[in-house]
């Protein structure tokens, strides 16, 4: 087993994990720490060290509203621990590998968490990565700044650092994906075969970096959980990167409430302070830092680079829970829905009636998952393009168990997909476990060849999943009896994700 191994920086030393055959590594450094002069700067070098470093734990999460004080489902779900350390100093990454030597070159997945830029961490339950190492891969989960402290943009940083004046969690992500290609090998990983892959905002990552041109050649395939959105209804400009000059204005918002005026001000309050005032802001305001078109690391909204092309093009695995962020037109009478309908969608709004149906648009709801429709519009037009690579989709629609009855809601295959529900407090049985199983042992299979078909962890044959395409509608849904192969013929879904493909506005 790899128990030490010699990064660029020196050498560390990991314990065995449950499984003594795994070794984790926690709390890797991957960058110096953003502090002082480094607050809102891209992440720059970390120093060397003498010795062998112990990282036997994880490091202290970014700085974001304290966890596990609420009675929100994501409170019970895994945010459970309001002690947790924290700290600005947050640049580490965890390994997870069952290398018998350097001379492995296992696969390698490199994870970016959820939690819409302000929240998140590495160190949630549900990101163990020993159930992936058993099966042969080395995981990596990166840890990046949030919030104002990830995300801010200020017309003072864009004139100090006009090369990387913005983005500084997205470039976090990316310095960890760097380090990853520069180090692997010394845990037994293949840095020519990495796979990117996160989820919701995790997700939206993967797509930013995908669509980063200067991140050509550091990852073979990426996997986006309910991170593609685009709705015939309405445009939410959360999921589209805003200008520098208009983020610049927000940036200059939270100064005054800070208090300051210059940027060597703001660089030397106190974290807890920025992240109370942002907080409070953000909750009253409705204002969210997040990734802008900042003409270096993101130059176009990444959902237009997939469409267009201009993206890094490899393989991808996508899909969504059945139940998350489902909307339509929410109106009181049929006849209300007509009329929004032909306010909205134009010379389109007969078609999309009479596929609708008075049934389906009982009480003026026509409903569809944004997340399938921005996933299927990016596969379709991914197979317009010369060469199209193969991609993915899935649906994720398993009973979920518990007195809330959730529903499959946003984040819930998580434990799934990780192999990780023996950890979730919810009282799955055998059969949500063999479902776990199937979405692992899928999803491991792509990260190793970029097909999710092959072989479970028994060695048996996993039912057929085709990639998707127009004519096949080729889908995989994880039901309360496993995975099941479909074929989408809604003509109301086709309608809906062409008119999301044509619309200029949206794209």
């Amino acid at each position: 087993m790899i128990r030490t191994a010699k990064t660029e920086n020196g050498t560390v030393r990991g314990l065995p994990a449950a499984d003594p055959r795994i070794t984790s590594f926690k709390g890797i450094p991957f960058a110096a720490p953003p502090v002082g002069i480094n607050r809102w700067r891209a992440p720059q070098p970390c120093e060397d060290w003498e010795g062998v470093r112990d990282c036997f734990e994880f490091a202290p999460i970014s700085v974001q509203d304290t966890p596990g004080i609420g009675d929100d489902i994501y409170c019970r779900e895994w945010h459970v621990d309001p002690e947790i350390p924290m700290s600005e100093d947050c640049l580490y990454l965890n390994i997870w590998t069952n290398a018998k030597s350097t001379e492995d070159k296992l696969p390698v997945l490199v994870w970016y968490f959820g939690g819409g830029f302000q929240w998140g961490y590495t160190a949630e339950m549900e990101f163990d990565g020993e159930r992936l190492a058993r099966r042969g891969v080395v995981v990596v989960t990166v840890n990046y700044r949030l919030g104002a402290f990830g995300f801010l943009s200020h017309p003072q940083l864009t004139a100090e650092q006009p090369d990387a004046p913005a983005n500084f969690g997205a470039l976090d992500q990316q310095a960890g994906l760097r380090w990853v290609k520069r180090n692997i090998a010394a845990f037994g990983g293949d840095p020519d075969n990495i796979t990117i892959a996160g989820q919701s905002a995790g997700g939206g990552s993967v797509l930013a970096q995908m669509a980063c041109k200067d991140n050509a050649g550091y990852f073979r395939k990426a996997a986006v959980f309910s991170g593609m959105f685009r709705s015939p209804y309405v445009v939410n400009d959360f999921f589209i990167p805003m200008s520098l000059e208009r983020a610049g204005k927000l940036g200059e918002r939270l100064f005054e409430k800070l208090g300051v005026k210059t940027l060597e001000e703001a660089r030397q309050l106190d974290a807890g302070y920025i992240r109370q005032t942002y907080s409070d802001m953000r909750n009253t305001e409705g204002v969210m830092f997040a990734i802008v078109n900042d003409g270096h690391f993101c130059t176009e909204d990444p959902m237009a680079a997939f469409y267009h092309g201009t993206r890094n093009r490899v393989p991808v695995f996508a899909g969504n829970t059945g139940d998350e962020f489902i909307e339509g037109l929410h109106v009181d009478t049929y006849e209300d829905m007509e009329k929004a309908c032909r306010e909205i969608l134009g010379d389109k709004a007969d078609k999309f009636l009479s596929l609708a149906g008075k049934e389906r648009s009982w009480c003026g709801f026509a409903p569809m998952s944004p997340c399938e429709i921005g996933v299927k519009t990016a596969f379709r037009a991914e197979e317009k393009l010369p060469a199209p690579q193969k991609c993915w989709y899935y649906r994720f629609v398993p009973d979920i168990p518990g007195d809330d009855h959730p529903g499959t809601f946003h984040s819930c295959d998580l434990w799934f997909f990780f192999d990780t529900i023996a950890k979730c407090s919810r009282p799955y049985t055998g059969r949500h476990y063999d479902i776990a199983r199937q979405m692992c042992d899928y999803w491991v299979n792509f990260i190793k060849t970029g097909d999710p078909n092959g072989c479970d962890i028994t060695g048996a044959q996993l039912p057929a999943w085709e990639a998707y395409t127009t004519e096949n509608g080729a889908e995989m849904e994880f039901t309360s009896q496993g995975a099941v192969a479909k074929r989408e013929d809604d003509p109301f879904t086709d309608f809906l994700i062409d008119y999301v493909m044509e619309r200029e506005d949206i794209i």
